[in-house]
């Protein structure tokens, strides 16, 4: 049985943008609101490794945001 009112969040980061999804638990399992979307260029890695710290932080900030 899910919790209902629980947040979940998921951050997907890819070789050309990097997504977040923000939502909330409903009563039945399986049962999700969707209470936000952001979507930003990805930066900062190379051959699917971080190459650059400061660049993958920024980003994910900005696709949170």
């Amino acid at each position: 049985m899910a919790e209902t009112g629980k947040i979940v969040t998921a951050i997907d980061i890819g070789r050309s943008k990097i997504v977040t999804l923000v939502g909330e638990a409903g009563e039945t399992e399986g049962d999700f609101a969707s209470a936000g979307v952001g979507i930003g260029p990805s930066r900062g890695r190379k051959r699917g490794q971080v190459g650059n710290v400061s660049e993958v932080t920024q980003a994910i900030r900005e696709a949170v945001g």
